[in-house]
């Protein structure tokens, strides 16, 4: 009997989206679970919270600034604080979106490499530079990415997905759902991964 994939909800904003970009492949793997990459932008999800990115917050944000780093160690994931930090990445976003829809063989190489370039190397994702250089890297015509940021079709797909989102409950990102049970950041990978076994 076919099972439902993990969902996962992300923004390229997020230091702790990226986290879990680089160890949800291999939890999804030991369980016979495919994953479904939903881009999304956290700036719909902030103004429906009422709450902001962390780094602003007062108290959270510098004890952030300690936990992302940390938290990359303890998973042994290379990690360089970005600057600026956040930033806009609904370009980047667009581009998943249509990867997804019309490459899908390129949409994973895509995200790890936006994923890699922001916040290993500080490239920043709002710069179409940045994006050009990233799809060249994948064998993507600069036009392409510009057309396909330009989209009205793939604009409409990713207010799609911020809707379902919203829908869906999330409250932040990294988000997880599987079989109808929401997980909230990369901190609850173990118990996703509990829940994957024994439906604790």
């Amino acid at each position: 009997m076919p099972v439902s994939p993990i969902t996962l909800f992300f923004d390229f904003s997020s230091p702790y989206s990226y986290l879990a970009s680089r160890v949800i492949e291999d939890l999804a793997a030991r369980h016979d679970r495919g994953i479904e990459w939903v881009p999304m932008l956290l700036g719909p999800v902030f103004a429906s919270t009422g709450s902001r990115p962390l780094v602003e917050q007062p108290l959270k944000g510098p004890y952030a600034l300690i936990d992302i780093q940390r938290s990359a160690r303890y998973l042994g994931v290379p990690y360089r604080h970005p600057s600026p930090f956040p930033i806009a990445t609904h370009q980047a976003a667009r581009v998943t979106v249509a990867l997804l829809q019309q490459r899908p063989e390129l949409a994973l190489p895509w995200i790890h490499a936006a994923f890699d370039a922001y916040f290993t190397q500080g490239s920043n994702l709002g710069d179409m530079a940045q994006l050009h250089a990233l799809g060249t890297g994948l064998g993507l015509d600069a036009g392409q990415i510009d057309a396909w940021c330009g989209d009205a079709r793939i604009k409409a797909a990713l207010k799609a997905n911020v809707d379902r989102a919203l829908a869906a409950g999330v409250c932040g990102a990294p988000f997880f759902v599987v079989d109808g049970e929401p997980f909230w950041g990369v901190d609850r990978l173990p118990q996703l991964e509990r829940w994957l076994e024994a439906r604790f």
